[in-house]
């Protein structure tokens, strides 16, 4: 499969005011809006990691390196498959050159260990997960399995490399796929549905909204969205089969949607959507089992703010996270080694609906994809954790995912 060009004329509508999540089944791109039509996906080069952090950089960044985008394929105003893009470290400036096509609804997406393959979401009610390698010649798409669930909204790879885990929002499961040493991969190995706690106020069942791997490599956490809950699991490396340990409860209604951990291992921040709150968590590695504190504020006011993703920076001293309601970063300075989240400031995101964040690997530029308005802002972030747009946003049709490489 190749990248042709992908283009088209900027346009927006409004699609009707936000519901609550909760009252739109396993459909939850209607709550999260599906509208902005708009120019461009984009194109790329060939896949490069720094390890340089925002405050501790010792050479300058190669100026040009990869931007994938996704999107939706099925909602009006959305893209026809991966975007490319290329984007200039030094100045955030984003080129857009092409689409990556054979892959439905690639809502996000997420990069191997070895930086030879991108792995994407197919979210639909059937859901799937695609392998796309990456190579001098360009992008290819290797396939898609079958996630055993409906609409798949995040998947990671374990550390290993052996693994890909991925999120069934509508049915509320995880599942977990073989990586096979093309990239390609296998048949799923194991689909783990939530079940217990019961669901939360006016949820109708469980929606897992997201899978990582501790930084321990020792547990993995899925967050759900519709049973308040944070499940922790072991992963038998053999065989790709979870075993439940634990699960961690937060306030009924908070509606749970992404966790990041403190670079420490001990401490995670969760960002709640439905409540419009944050959560420091402690997190014991020998057990697996994640505490949370009390929730905290977004910076956002009476706003109606639906925060998505927390970020935090390499060294663990600030935090940024989105609010799609308030359109705005919040901006944290993380104390007490990672115990403590203290409210800076709020800026303005540029765009409208922010739904996903993303560093460069130095770190210096922090992406915001923001999917009502299809764009995508660039910020540079200072020494002291302050974010600078760097320009006008770059055009995407319903950006929901940045993947900076």
């Amino acid at each position: 499969m190749t990248a042709g060009t992908n283009s088209g004329s900027d346009g927006r509508s409004d699609g009707g005011s936000e519901g609550r999540p909760e009252a739109n089944g396993w459909g939850r791109r209607g709550f999260i809006g599906a509208v902005a039509a708009t120019a461009a996906a984009a194109a790329v080069a060939t896949p490069a990691h720094a390890s340089e952090s925002a405050l501790h950089r010792e050479r300058p960044p190669r100026r040009t390196r990869q931007l994938f985008l996704g999107t939706y394929t099925t909602q009006s105003g959305g893209g026809s498959g991966v975007g490319l893009a290329t984007y200039d470290e030094a100045t955030g400036q984003i080129t857009g050159t092409g689409t990556l096509t054979g892959v439905p609804d690639p809502s996000y997406l997420c990069l191997h260990p070895s930086g030879k393959t991108l792995y994407a979401v197919n979210e639909r009610e059937q859901g799937a997960v695609s392998a796309i390698a990456l190579s001098a010649s360009g992008p290819e798409v290797l396939g898609s399995r079958g996630t055993g669930g409906a609409g798949p909204c995040h998947l990671s790879v374990h550390p290993s490399g052996r693994w890909l885990l991925s999120a069934n929002y509508g049915s509320g499961s995880v599942a977990v796929h073989p990586v096979q040493q093309s990239g390609a991969l296998g048949e799923s190995t194991d689909l783990a549905t939530h079940s217990s706690p019961p669901p939360g106020p006016g949820q109708e069942g469980p929606h897992a909204h997201q899978i990582v791997t501790s930084p321990d490599g020792g547990h993995i956490l899925a967050v759900d969205l519709g049973n308040d809950a944070v499940y922790s699991y072991r992963l038998d490396e053999k065989k790709g089969k979870l075993t439940q340990v634990s699960y961690a409860t937060l306030r009924p209604g908070a509606g749970p949607r992404h966790l990041t951990f403190h670079p420490s291992g001990r401490f995670a921040y969760l960002a709640n959507e439905v409540d419009n709150t944050v959560v420091v968590c402690a997190y014991d590695p020998g057990s697996g089992r994640l505490t949370p504190g009390d929730p905290q504020s977004t910076g956002t006011g009476e706003v109606t703010s639906y925060p998505a993703q927390l970020l935090v920076t390499s060294e663990g001293t600030f935090a940024f996270l989105a609010n799609r309601g308030h359109n705005s970063l919040t901006r944290y300075a993380i104390e007490a080694g990672g115990a403590r989240l203290r409210l800076l400031d709020t800026v303005p995101v540029g765009g409208d609906f922010p739904r996903h964040l993303a560093f460069s690997p130095s770190q210096r530029l922090l992406f915001a994809a923001n999917q009502k308005s299809g764009s995508v802002s660039v910020f540079q972030v200072g020494d002291d954790g302050r974010l600078r747009l760097t320009g006008k946003p770059f055009a995407a049709p319903l950006a929901v995912c940045a993947l900076p490489l």
